[in-house]
């Protein structure tokens, strides 16, 4: 701490990312990357436009990747907001939506940069318990709230929720906005963005850095009614007016060009996800259902934080949470074949020690 620092900075909690070790021989299962790489189409267009325009600056409204996403989900232009990576995007929806003084309701377990950027914007909060399944219930959100938002398939569970729940939540509370952050939603949801047009307080996020695999450039981006994303803007251009690069603008909007390949990895995750829960459920795990590019799951017998150290002795990275109600649980991302073979060859040395 430091005389120098403005007051609330000392009680800030900072969010605390996945661990990326820079350890050779990994089999990294920790951050929910794609094991797939981008669409050729994006690493064309980087390298075409790795020129001498890089002396100039983005275009600063990012309108040909705001025209892709528009034309991709069928809105308009106006209501699409793009940021650096989805916690950019998410932090001026915070700072923007957020701050009416009565508290944002999010579930008590999901992504835990939510109650980080309530500290930063000093929001006041409710988390909602999720049931024993580990499912939201809609009926614990129609109180006086200053917004509502959660992931969809939320996270760490990747537990879905049903698009007639959502909208079910939207026509009883109208007065606040709604956020759907759907990172993980191509992995086998129905997105939100489908309703955005009949309800004028529900905005919804995305991210390029899974489904898409372009992590590295850091892409985000929300849908909503005009009056939400002009909100963003103004937030955005008092903040940083350029935002996403000219390499990060034209190679998210190259990956919306390439539908096959978008289709064709998705559908390898998916697969591999499923074959994931049929092993792990035959080694006694118990597996939450996912929609995402990872499972949740515990051992019915073995602890979890010991499973976690056995498997980063073999070299295999997951996430173990050390948090209330799912310290037994690990999140494992999907990844190669490959790389499931070698995170069950750990497992079945761990489990088979007395």
């Amino acid at each position: 701490m430091s005389r120098f620092w403005s007051p609330f900075v000392k009680d800030l909690v900072p969010y605390v990312p996945g661990e990326q070790p820079k350890l050779s021989k990994l089999t990294k299962l920790n951050t929910n990357e794609n094991p797939y790489g981008p669409s050729p189409k994006v690493l064309e267009i980087i390298k075409d436009e790795a020129n001498d325009a890089l002396r100039l600056y983005p275009d600063p409204n990012s309108d040909v990747l705001k025209s892709a996403i528009a034309d991709y989900h069928g809105v308009s232009v106006t209501q699409v907001f793009v940021g650096n990576g989805s916690d950019e995007v998410l932090a001026h929806i915070f700072h923007g939506l957020f701050q009416h003084g009565k508290p944002l309701l999010f579930p008590d377990i999901t992504y835990s940069f939510y109650p980080v950027y309530c500290g930063l914007y000093q929001i006041p909060f409710e988390a909602i318990p999720l049931d024993d399944a580990f499912q939201i219930r809609i009926e614990e959100y129609r109180g006086i709230n200053g917004g509502i938002i959660f992931p969809n398939p939320n996270a760490p569970t990747g537990c879905f929720l049903a698009l007639s729940e959502i909208e079910r939540l939207l026509t009883v509370n109208n007065e606040t906005v709604v956020v759907i952050d759907e990172a993980y939603v191509d992995f086998g949801g129905e997105s939100a963005v489908s309703l955005v047009n009949r309800f004028p307080n529900l905005l919804v996020t995305q991210t390029l850095s899974k489904s898409r695999s372009l992590a590295g450039l850091r892409v985000g981006f929300a849908v909503g009614h005009p009056d939400l994303i002009e909100a963003l803007e103004r937030i955005k251009n008092s903040f940083n007016s350029y935002p996403l690069d000219r390499l990060a603008q034209l190679g998210a909007a190259a990956s919306f060009a390439d539908q096959a390949y978008f289709e064709q990895t998705c559908s390898a995750v998916i697969s591999e996800r499923e074959a994931m829960v049929a092993k792990l459920s035959a080694m006694d795990f118990q597996v939450l259902p996912s929609a995402a590019n990872f499972v949740f799951c515990r051992h019915r017998v073995r602890d979890a934080a010991e499973l976690a150290a056995g498997l980063r002795e073999d070299g295999v990275i997951v996430r173990h949470f050390k948090m209330p109600r799912i310290e037994q649980y690990l999140r494992v991302t999907v990844g190669k074949p490959e790389e499931s073979e070698m995170l069950f060859s750990s497992l079945k040395r761990i489990l088979a020690e007395a």
